[in-house]
């Protein structure tokens, strides 16, 4: 799209705070990243984000910023939109524990969302750096498709510490067993269609179960040790969120959710990148990956109706500017476009979809009117208003969310932008019903 002769005042004060970058092949050269250096500052946790998942130019970045944040800035973990329990398993195989071939099992039941490749350079990596890079996932089970990943390891758990409870936990598992899919566009519907009296059942269950958990913390240290206990109760806790979620969800399909009521997932996401830095060294700096509808500052609202509070505000209100979020979007191409149908093993077919032109008023259509290609770009400071101005700075109010929009207030929202020119769909997805 090329650039009209007279950019309008935000496109022309974005080009002032945008540094143009050389390259999308992850194993390239770092030089042209060096500018993310000052961009970023001190933040202890830098979000990466993506307008869609399954684009083959947004994971090429994500881990090209990984190497540069690990190799240039000391960044130790990789934190990623993946489920909590699952990640344990995932972390000491990236500490070198089994074989390469071990990773496909590992992920054999996940949505295919990139995280593959991350991982083989954090194991190939840490063969030889001084200090081994860690990885962490934040998520409730299986994104929403199923407790079990969560409730197995805590029965195993209860077995060791507190048998009498093993009744009411088996009770949780097999109402949980009856409703798992891959995601929670599988498991939301098959739980709305669970007797009213099983899903009461297991809510109830699993609110006692975490309040014991809760109640009776020094009993359960002294038949084992305080980091099990501490797993197990965010286990627990991920159960219970991903619960929650189950009926939000379903609402929201009905068209008759409460508001906001699928911030449930959003927030464990927070709490748990929390949970790791409080666990891992003292300044500890962390990589996270995840939707740029989950890592944005501000609220999240379609068709005008708040939707959520996303784990990026969390983080912003906890964190201060010791959380960063790094938007990636894209000017043309094609998206990942996600349409639900329940009857596939994840919940969804993906659409390989032309992108349109950049609607006005978006980021993406300040960085064609600002001419820029694969570039970042530091709202922080584009942000500001010129020597003299008066007022708010005015900026973009939306910005790409698969084919579609979302507005929200860009310069609110993150501190940076990644833009690429163009996108496309990754050949290499394996998910049935795929169009």
């Amino acid at each position: 799209m090329p650039a009209p002769s007279h950019p309008g005042p935000f496109a022309d004060r974005l080009r002032r705070h945008a540094v143009p970058l050389t390259h999308l092949d992850p194993t390239a050269p770092l030089d042209d990243l060096e500018p993310l250096r000052d961009i970023i500052g001190d933040a202890r946790v830098v979000a990466i984000g993506e307008h869609s998942h399954f684009i083959s130019e947004f994971a090429a970045l994500r881990r090209r910023i990984l190497r540069f944040l690990v190799e240039r800035c000391g960044f130790t973990v990789l934190a990623f939109e993946y489920g909590f329990s699952e990640g344990f398993p995932l972390d000491a195989w990236a500490q070198g524990e089994g074989t390469d071939d071990d990773l496909a099992a590992h992920l054999a039941t996940a949505i295919p969302t990139g995280l593959d490749e991350p991982l083989r350079w954090i194991r190939r990596h840490n063969r030889t750096a001084p200090q081994p890079v860690r990885f962490a996932g934040i998520d409730i089970p299986a994104a929403g498709g199923s407790l079990l990943p969560a409730l197995a390891p805590v029965a195993d758990y209860l077995r060791r510490v507190d048998p009498e409870t093993l009744p009411a936990i088996q009770a949780a598992i097999r109402i949980a067993e009856s409703f798992a899919g891959g995601s929670g566009a599988v498991a939301a519907p098959a739980w709305a269609r669970l007797a009213t009296a099983e899903q009461d059942a297991l809510s109830a269950t699993l609110t006692r179960l975490l309040i014991r958990f809760r109640s009776v913390e020094p009993l359960y240290v002294s038949r084992g040790d305080q980091h099990s206990y501490d797993i197990a109760l965010r286990r627990l806790e991920g159960a219970c969120h991903a619960d929650y979620s189950f009926r939000a969800m379903a609402e929201l399909f009905a068209g008759n959710g409460l508001t906001a009521d699928t911030s449930a997932r959003d927030l464990y996401m927070a709490q748990s990148v929390l949970w790791h830095l409080e666990r891992f060294e003292p300044g500890t700096r962390v990589v996270l990956a995840a939707h740029n509808a989950h890592i944005q500052r501000t609220p999240v609202a379609f068709d005008d109706r708040l939707t959520g509070l996303p784990m990026g505000q969390h983080l912003h209100r906890l964190l201060g500017d010791e959380y960063f979020a790094l938007g990636l979007t894209s000017t043309t191409g094609h998206t990942a476009e996600m349409h639900r149908d329940e009857n596939t093993r994840f919940g969804f077919t993906i659409d390989d979809t032309t992108l349109g032109p950049p609607e006005p008023g978006s980021i993406e259509a300040a960085f064609a009117e600002a001419d820029l290609g694969l570039a970042v770009a530091d709202l922080r400071r584009a942000r500001r208003l010129p020597p003299g101005g008066t007022g708010p700075a005015p900026g973009p109010d939306r910005l790409r969310l698969q084919s579609t929009y979302l507005h929200t207030p860009v310069l609110d929202a993150f501190d940076a932008i990644l833009n690429t020119p163009t996108s496309t769909v990754a050949d290499d997805i394996h998910i049935e019903g795929r169009e």
